[in-house]
């Protein structure tokens, strides 16, 4: 499956995913029901077109036709809140902000329905507008084999330094020699294993490794020529003149593989990065409660929801700079990158909080700095959970 044929698969569950958490319908069984029949979800006598006790309709559709009214239905319209959400959302965050907090829900999208919407829009947006990698196939398979074998052939390695250790230990202190020796018997054995395997499997690495480097070749533009090694990302080449050495050999190697094969680094980094963008919001939650601690009338549930709707401002924002990207129209994108997140974080502060000018320039400023430190602890994260 391509990465354009993923993304657009993760962008239609996104809408199905985001239009169940926005409706209060409940979906239905076969058949259908009259209005003065029974409810087929609840079996309570209905009263009119939907059932007064769960809200499910009356009449139950059994179409194909249907089934692709709903998808478009949940892609697009959100029941046809989006199209009252998006602009306050850009021009009114802190009214959008404040109503929703105040209790006026039926007319909005929820923030949390819009925030899994618009980071898999996206997510599909980067797809569209980036090369994507020639890892997918055989040769990412196998690229993927050696990460996993180099990884546990660290493990192995340490682990059978860690027995030898304790067996000198042993014999230096009159412990149990026996259970030691077995330890180091057994960690050699683990590590043989290994090692045979990687022995076993090194032309289908090297072999993985030229079809990956026939894929680099071929994505190069004609124009780069011989220089096609030039378009190496940086961080990749400043790694490979400069090995990382920090004392932990795991981490030094797992960073090695990530400068000998960027491209996979760089798909898996963007990928677990969608999966896992929710966590954006636990991570900012207790920086935004310390700009409010000592008001009175602020949950933490308040926050929650300015800090989904600021998301999904951001991300609707990425999506457009690299829409201009896309449409080369560079001269744009420093001043709306700028420009748009401290005065939209002001604009949704002041009114959301209903805060003077002073207490919106001085929260808007620590708001700046705990965005990075968000970014940083997140991208932190994600570097975890991609290498580790």
């Amino acid at each position: 499956m391509s990465t354009e044929t993923e993304a657009a698969g993760a962008l239609i569950d996104a809408g199905l995913v985001a239009h169940e958490v926005e409706t209060t319908r409940l979906a239905g069984g076969a058949g259908t029901a009259a209005a003065h029949g029974a409810c087929q979800n609840c079996g309570v006598p209905l009263q009119g077109r939907f059932c007064h006790a769960c809200g499910q309709a009356a009449h139950i559709h059994r179409s194909l036709l249907h089934l692709g009214e709903e998808l478009l239905h949940g892609l697009f319209h959100f029941d046809a809140k989006g199209w009252r959400t998006l602009p306050l959302l850009i021009a009114r965050p802190g009214l959008l902000t404040r109503r929703y907090i105040d209790g006026q829900r039926a007319r909005y999208v929820s923030p949390l329905a819009l925030f899994l919407f618009m980071v898999f829009l996206m997510f599909f947006a980067a797809s569209l507008t980036s090369t994507p990698p020639e890892l997918l196939g055989a040769g990412g398979q196998a690229a993927e084999i050696r990460v996993d074998l180099e990884r546990d052939l660290s493990k192995a390695r340490a682990a059978v330094a860690k027995a030898e250790l304790g067996l000198e230990r042993a014999r230096a202190r009159n412990g149990d020699v026996a259970a030691a020796q077995e330890a180091l018997a057994d960690a050699r054995e683990e590590l043989g294993a290994l090692e045979v395997a990687a022995r076993a499997v090194a032309p289908a690495m090297a072999a993985a490794a030229s079809a990956v480097a026939a894929a680099a070749s071929s994505a190069a533009s004609p124009a780069s020529g011989a220089d096609g090694a030039a378009r190496v990302a940086p961080w990749a080449q400043v790694l490979r003149e400069r090995p990382l050495r920090t004392g932990h050999p795991s981490f030094d190697a797992a960073v090695r593989r990530a400068a000998e094969n960027p491209e996979l680094t760089t798909y898996k980094l963007k990928n677990t990065a969608y999966k896992y963008s929710f966590m954006l919001v636990p991570i900012s939650l207790p920086f935004l409660w310390l700009m409010f601690f000592w008001r009175r009338g602020i949950a933490m549930y308040d926050h929650a929801v300015f800090v989904l709707y600021s998301l999904s401002f951001m991300s609707l924002l990425f999506v457009a700079l690299m829409s201009l990207g896309a449409l080369h129209a560079s001269a744009v994108i420093p001043w709306l990158a700028s420009l748009a997140p401290p005065l939209h974080m002001a604009a949704q502060l002041r009114e959301s909080y209903r805060l003077d000018v002073w207490g919106t320039a001085w929260r808007t400023m620590m708001l700046m700095l705990v965005s990075a430190i968000v970014f940083v602890l997140f991208l932190l994260l994600i570097v975890y959970l991609t290498m580790g």
